[in-house]
C-alpha cells in the first residue's frame, strides 16, 4: 500500500497541477479574446445644459416607464427616497 505522506503529496501536486492549467487556460483565452475586441468609440463630450424642473413625458408609455424607474430607485434606495427628487431622465 501507499504511505499517507506519497498520498498526501500526490493529492497536493494534482491540485497544483490543475490550478496551473487553470492560469494558463484563463491566459490564453484572454488574449485570444482581447485580440479580437473592437475598440470601444470615445463617446462624444456633450454640453452641459441646464437641469429643466420636470421630465418632459409625451406619451402613457413614457408615463409608465417613468413610473417603473421611480418605483425601482425608490425601493433600491429605502426609506432616504423621500428626500429625492428627480430632476431629467435620459435615454442611453
Amino acid at each position: 500500500m501507499y504511505s499517507p505522506l506519497f498520498v498526501t503529496l500526490m493529492g497536493i501536486g494534482t491540485v497544483f497541477f490543475g490550478l496551473v492549467c487553470i492560469i494558463v487556460l484563463t491566459t490564453i483565452m484572454g488574449a485570444v479574446l482581447k485580440s479580437n475586441a473592437k475598440p470601444a468609440p470615445a463617446p462624444a463630450a456633450a454640453p452641459k445644459a441646464a437641469a429643466p424642473a420636470a421630465p418632459a413625458v409625451n406619451t402613457a408609455k413614457e408615463q409608465e416607464i417613468l413610473a417603473a424607474v421611480i418605483a425601482a430607485v425608490t425601493e433600491d434606495l429605502g426609506p432616504s427616497a423621500s428626500r429625492m427628487q428627480i430632476t431629467s431622465i435620459n435615454k442611453i
